[in-house]
């Protein structure tokens, strides 16, 4: 087959990191501001550098293991593939952070003149990240289907289906990294912001990011590790599912069931990639939309980019269908483009959903706020109970979306349709999550713009800058929650549809190799593998929750030891001992995420070992609550720390007040909830998926021997 349209990509993703290239060297160019400033941004730069390059070399030892294990059970393409995954998801990070560290006091210095300034830098540097986790992605993963798929010839579909076996070693390489990531980040960050707000602003009553308080330079730091180091490896792998799911499906259906026409499969394994590619075009595209004026709404600005972005993709993608379905002898394929908008639409109706739930201008968040008149328990009551009325609309969603997307995808192959039943419209549920994260780079952008903007306010409070650039710097902040509340909505309605497709060719590929392969409510051991994966990701939670509250223990007690015996803390007259703190995040962090990280992969290697059914039922229990406690979790934990601003803002009190001392607390328990435990379950269920799929081999092999 032909490999002319599937170059598309790699080249799209060149152009993506040319353009990264010249937004993180035009960041690099502004003014950092005097020396006090600078000084501080280098602290968080070494912390932070520090940090990724022990997590880093933690994570080596990992994947060698698990590389050699995949070359003894699998193959060795497959252990390589593994691995180009890890690495690339990690300097897509390393790149990102790199930029993000020294953006934050150029940020602060430019809020000194205006916001509009500070949002340009801020944002280009967010989109930098995003840039290079989606350039990264797609160059990868393109590379190894021209290599080992769409270099071989049509009529052998047997051994395409086979080598895109060893192409999901990449999807789980990128999946591993990413957990790791996501949970060794989120718990540095969480404990040195858990120790930073309860003895700071609680105990002593100093304001946030004020010099006196010593885990302010660890706080500083987990905000780039875990919300742009860790936030960037989420996606990369998410966006990374999205595009292999519907591929694999495409494979699997035209290799195993024989449902496509030549023509049709051919279009149908590079349409995801084309998407994709489109996809960093247009974000780049959408870069020159955001800009505000001072006074102005700073969420118009970024939703006024996102939504350039994704109108241009929507008449692209209608193109691409537009020329495939011409080409077409068989099929509709037309119909498709119902199944990628049935995504969009769903991904931004949910990202306006969490902006509800989460956004200090929506009763939400005003009522929480109100619930902290009455103390800290109301606060914790209330945020619960709106996280976990945030899960309805965003569920009811995604279901409509399956549905929509089923219901084109069978439209659009009528002949197949008929003779595959409901796997081939599922071809069409893959598209979506496609088009869900088809504009990740910017997704990420306007998200990761927000931890800058967060480091930027914290600078401006230990360099003693104006009153007036912290508040410009704060409303930065503000926004920067709600829009990284609203991608890892994203993040998670994707990481569903994909967890659906690669369930569905899990099962295909199963009953091709052990044709009497069943997953049937009548066999005991699917329902008991149904109620273990569903108990996997509160397990999961508490396994992450229980480390941060462990390390926040340790950094509460390290912080109150430095104001209680290092005399003249608190007059100014000696600087904290920042360097203990941030050696106290570090040692939880590397030491605590490993157990997770390590469960997600061996239970379902385990599980599949021993029966490959109790294994369906286990991922489909782990997707249904996988999926609750992520937005639940996510969106809970935004709505508290907004609720926080807001009363900051002089609301029921304002700062000082008990009210506010109230929300503080609920902010506290928020933390762990929106950037370690809730983050973390979407890419658990991605990655229990894609390990349950590519490990397939050898469940075969030992149910064989049997």
């Amino acid at each position: 087959m032909t490999t002319a349209v599937a170059w598309m990509a790699p080249v799209c993703a060149l152009i993506g990191i040319c353009m990264a290239a010249y937004l993180g060297t035009w960041v690099l160019k502004q003014d950092p501001g005097p020396d006090k400033m600078n000084n501080i941004s280098l602290k968080i730069q070494q912390g932070a550098k520090a940090f990724l390059m022990s997590e880093y070399k933690l994570l080596v030892i990992f994947m060698v293991v698990v590389a050699v294990v995949m070359a003894v059970f699998l193959s060795p393409i497959t252990a390589l593939a593994f691995v180009t995954g890890g690495v690339m998801s990690a300097a897509a990070g390393y790149v990102g952070m790199h930029v993000a560290t020294r953006a934050n006091t150029r940020t602060a210095h430019a809020a000194e003149e205006s916001v509009a300034k500070a949002l340009n830098i801020s944002f280009k540097s967010g989109l930098t990240m995003g840039l290079c986790v989606a350039s990264f992605a797609l160059l990868g993963l393109s590379l190894w289907l021209i290599l080992l798929v769409f270099g071989i010839d049509i009529v052998e579909v047997a051994q395409m289906h086979t080598n895109i076996g060893m192409v999901e070693g990449f999807a789980t390489g990128a999946s591993a990294v990413a957990l790791f990531a996501r949970v060794g980040g989120g718990i540095y960050t969480k404990a040195a912001d858990v120790g930073a707000d309860l003895v700071g602003k609680v105990e002593a009553g100093i304001p946030e990011d004020d010099p006196r308080n010593p885990a302010t330079i660890a706080d500083n730091v987990g905000d780039n590790v875990g919300d742009v180091a860790g936030m960037g490896a989420d996606l990369f792998e998410s966006y990374t599912g999205a595009i292999l799911a519907p591929t694999i499906l495409a494979a699997t259906f035209g290799a195993l069931g024989g449902y496509f026409a030549t023509g049709d499969l051919v279009w149908a394994l590079v349409t995801p990639l084309i998407i994709a590619a489109t996809g960093i075009l247009t974000s780049i595209i959408g870069l020159f939309a955001v800009r505000t004026k001072e006074g102005a709404a700073l969420h118009k600005a970024l939703n006024r980019g996102t939504y350039l972005a994704a109108g241009i993709e929507i008449v692209v993608i209608f193109c691409l269908f537009f020329i495939w379905n011409s080409q077409s002898v068989e099929a509709q394929p037309l119909w498709l483009f119902g199944s990628v908008l049935c995504g969009l639409v769903a991904g931004l109706a949910i990202g306006k959903i969490t902006e509800y739930f989460c956004s200090d201008k929506y009763k939400p968040v005003h009522k929480i706020a109100e619930a902290a008149d009455t103390g800290a328990a109301t606060v914790i009551i209330e945020g619960i109970g709106t996280g976990m009325l945030s899960t309805i609309a965003p569920i009811v969603l995604v279901a409509l979306a399956i549905i929509g997307a089923y219901t084109f995808g069978n439209l659009a192959f009528p002949l197949a349709s008929a003779e595959g039943g409901i796997a081939v419209g599922l071809f069409g549920v893959g598209l979506a999550a496609t088009g869900m994260l088809s504009n990740t780079a910017i997704t990420i952008g306007v998200d990761a713009y927000g931890p800058v903007a967060d480091n930027a306010g914290g600078i401006a409070e230990m360099a003693g800058l104006p009153e007036e650039v912290r508040e410009r710097t704060d409303a930065l902040d503000a926004v920067g929650n709600t829009t990284a509340a609203i991608a890892k909505g994203f993040a998670i309605a994707s990481a569903g549809l994909s967890a659906i497709s690669l369930f569905v060719s899990y099962q295909a590929t199963m009953h091709h190799a052990i044709p009497n392969f069943e997953l049937t409510l009548t066999d005991p051991l699917i329902v008991a593998g149904i109620f273990i994966g569903a108990m996997m990701p509160f397990m999961f939670a508490a396994l992450t929750m229980g480390a941060v509250s462990r390390a926040a223990h340790a950094m509460v007690e390290e912080v109150r030891r430095q104001f209680r015996e290092i005399k003249g803390i608190m007059e100014y007259e000696a600087e904290p001992e920042y360097d203990k703190c941030v050696a106290i995040s570090t040692s939880s962090a590397l030491r605590e995420m490993m157990l997770p990280g390590c469960i997600a992969i061996v239970v379902p290697v385990l599980i599949g070992c021993f029966n490959p059914a109790m294994l369906g039922g286990f991922l489909a229990g782990a997707v249904a609550t996988g999926m609750l406690m992520a937005i639940f979790m996510s969106n809970a934990g935004g709505a508290w720390d907004n609720a926080k601003k807001y009363i900051e803002q002089g609301y029921h009190g304002g700062k000082g007040s008990e009210a506010h001392k109230a929300a503080v607390v609920g902010d506290t328990v928020g933390d762990p909830f929106k950037d370690t435990s809730g983050p973390s379950m979407n890419i658990l269920i991605n990655l229990m998926t894609i390990v349950s799929l590519t490990f397939t081999p050898l469940f075969v092999a030992i149910q064989m021997m049997m």
